[in-house]
């Protein structure tokens, strides 16, 4: 398996499962005894009705449940005795089947020779211009462009990010900001943070380079108590 075949897997599976509440009702429903409707869910998760059939029909669409119908216990109330859309999990397995370890062994001398630079600032510079120049042709490979604006740029950023398997969202509280609550290198973060980051900051910057100049990215480890930060800072007018 080669890893284009691999970064399609993350993507997809982050696309389905990334956002929290809906990984929340897929694992409700998963271990649920019986099925449940977007009501019961509703109030389980204290959202709107209408947020959680957006959730569930999300979770339908991408194979991870299916949609059966109930008839009410109670036969009280408007619309007694008419059949309850409810949900159960699919037979979907959440499978990732890892590329060869060669390519992984091959990531990991390189990150021992640039950890063995001596100077601690050179091996972030070499780290952050190997990211850049990763960023600005994963940009160009999507197609992406900075024409439509500061937001559709964030939302472009975040996709890229994704599409190789950083779990890269908005922070709800901040316009400007975007967590990161996954991070591809796994255990070479842990052994090798310093040059990951600078290389998580290269990569960004190039991307962010393609799609809007005025944008200026700024990578904070564990800036927030479950995820890195992206600050996205626009410099320019918003579009």
């Amino acid at each position: 398996m080669d890893t284009t075949a691999f970064d399609q897997q993350i993507a997809d599976l982050t696309s389905s499962l990334g956002d929290p509440t809906r990984r929340g009702i897929y694992i409700t429903i998963r271990e649920s005894d019986a099925p449940l409707t977007a009501s019961e869910i509703a109030e389980l998760f204290d959202i709107h009705p209408n947020v959680a059939r957006h959730h569930l029909d999300r979770l339908t669409q991408d194979g991870y449940l299916t949609v059966s119908t109930r008839r009410p216990s109670s036969d009280k109330g408007p619309g007694a005795g008419r059949p309850a859309k409810c949900y159960v999990a699919s037979n979907k397995q959440i499978e990732l089947r890892f590329p060869g370890r060669r390519g992984n062994l091959l990531f990991e001398l390189l990150l021992r020779m640039i950890g063995e630079i001596a100077d601690p600032l050179e091996a972030a510079a070499v780290a952050t211009e190997v990211g850049r120049a990763y960023g600005r042709e994963l940009a160009g490979e999507l197609g992406e462009s900075g024409e439509e604006g500061y937001v559709e740029a964030v939302t472009a950023l975040a996709k890229a990010m994704g599409s190789v398997g950083f779990n890269m969202n908005a922070d709800p509280d901040s316009d400007q900001q975007l967590l990161t609550r996954g991070c591809p290198f796994g255990e070479m973060a842990i052994s090798h943070p310093a040059v990951i980051c600078s290389l998580d900051q290269g990569i960004i910057s190039g991307i962010v380079e393609v799609l809007e100049p005025s944008m200026r990215p700024e990578v904070i480890p564990h800036g927030h108590p479950e995820a890195c930060v992206t600050r996205v800072e626009f410099t320019g007018r918003k579009r």
